[in-house]
């Protein structure tokens, strides 16, 4: 039986899981249950919320809504400054507005599935297609179930947390 929290394998009648003792056997009342999915708005909301906070968990929704967000934002900023004979002026301040929210996002998607956020200077690797896509792809993967070392899961109500004095 697999544990809902850290993923490992137990025999089929365990109660408990050996590596973290999660509860391996469900009553009715006490089924995890998960959080709808965040919305386009409440990403962009919580980014900004959340400007300067690199700690912490961001789902996978959280993250690839905020880059839409911020690749529209380029795209409509960039078109204006091209037209009002700008050309990179809107965009660049977008970039900049929107750079350490971006960041912030970057780290917390990292740490859903359990990494560090300096995972993210891979972007500055010699050739950065090739960070980029690991990058992407970690970004792709769904986080930790139940809580990891970077915080609670972010697809649990708080009421399911597990209580950690």
């Amino acid at each position: 039986m697999k544990c809902p929290a850290c993923g490992s394998d137990n025999s089929e009648n365990a109660q408990f899981c050996g590596i973290c003792g999660e509860t391996l056997i469900w009553d009715a009342t006490s089924i995890r249950t998960r959080l709808p999915m965040m919305g386009f708005g409440e990403a962009v909301n919580r980014a900004f919320r959340q400007y300067f906070t690199f700690s912490g968990r961001a789902t996978r929704a959280e993250h690839w809504w905020f880059a839409l967000f911020v690749t529209i934002g380029r795209i409509v900023f960039g078109g204006i400054g091209g037209f009002a004979g700008l050309p990179g002026v809107l965009d660049a301040v977008w970039v900049i507005v929107t750079f350490i929210p971006s960041l912030a996002v970057g780290v917390r998607r990292l740490h859903d599935i359990n990494r560090t956020g300096w995972w993210l200077l891979l972007w500055l690797v010699p050739v950065p297609v090739v960070g980029g896509i690991v990058i992407v792809v970690w970004a792709c993967r769904q986080g930790d179930g139940g809580p990891n070392k970077y915080g609670p899961d972010p697809r649990q109500p708080a009421s399911q947390q597990p209580y950690k004095p």
